[in-house]
């Protein structure tokens, strides 16, 4: 789906801010966070495109205003409401006050019919589907063609995955993009890599 969560490629936010010696958790109920997804996962309440999918589905300004552990406690609560582990009014009663949850989900969608097995070497191009659900294809890549370098091993479908749909595990290609075709006139000259399911490409 696009959504707020999909800034690969934007401008006008700034310079990443990093530190080499940042903490992993800033506060306990970071950590708490952190472990209850996790815990939940294990369990088999919900996989991680699920996990994923929860959180692009929050209010974009609620999205822009949350720290990294906000938006897994939403994922988290949002999901837990939505398989019938509690109530939104037990969440909130233990909350004491209002919990944000993030919106209904789409439909998602299973592979797509006739993709083409790939190969290192083969020219592709990216397919412009504009999809409702869940989907692990960054925005900007959308319409562009590369290069593919390597194929890994299947995984779940995440078009899929992330809405309890049949589908067979799917190989990502390892496809290199030339940053200017990407971003022309708005990037220096390199090579960018990206991991791409089989069913997001065509070859070129």
């Amino acid at each position: 789906m696009d959504g707020m969560h999909d800034l690969g490629g934007r401008q006008g936010f700034g310079p990443v801010r990093h530190s080499a010696d940042a903490a992993a958790f800033h506060d306990s109920w970071e950590l708490r966070v952190n472990s209850l997804y996790g815990h939940a996962v294990a369990l088999g309440l919900f996989n991680m495109d699920e996990y994923r999918h929860a959180i692009e589905r929050m209010d974009p300004r609620h999205y822009l205003a949350a720290s990294y552990y906000e938006r897994a406690f939403t994922s988290l609560a949002t999901l837990l409401v939505e398989k019938g582990v509690l109530t939104r009014e037990e969440l909130e009663r233990r909350a004491g006050g209002c919990v944000p949850l993030a919106a209904p989900a789409k439909p998602g969608r299973s592979n797509r019919v006739g993709r083409q097995t790939l190969v290192p070497g083969d020219r592709v191009r990216v397919r412009e589907d504009r999809v409702s659900g869940h989907v692990r294809l960054p925005a900007y890549l959308r319409g562009k063609t590369g290069v593919v370098v390597a194929v890994s091993p299947p995984y779940p479908f995440p078009d899929a995955h992330a809405h309890g749909l049949e589908a067979e595990d799917e190989v990502t290609c390892d496809v290199r993009f030339d940053s200017l075709h990407l971003w022309p006139d708005s990037a220096d000259s390199a090579f960018v890599y990206a991991a791409v399911f089989q069913s997001y490409l065509d070859r070129a």
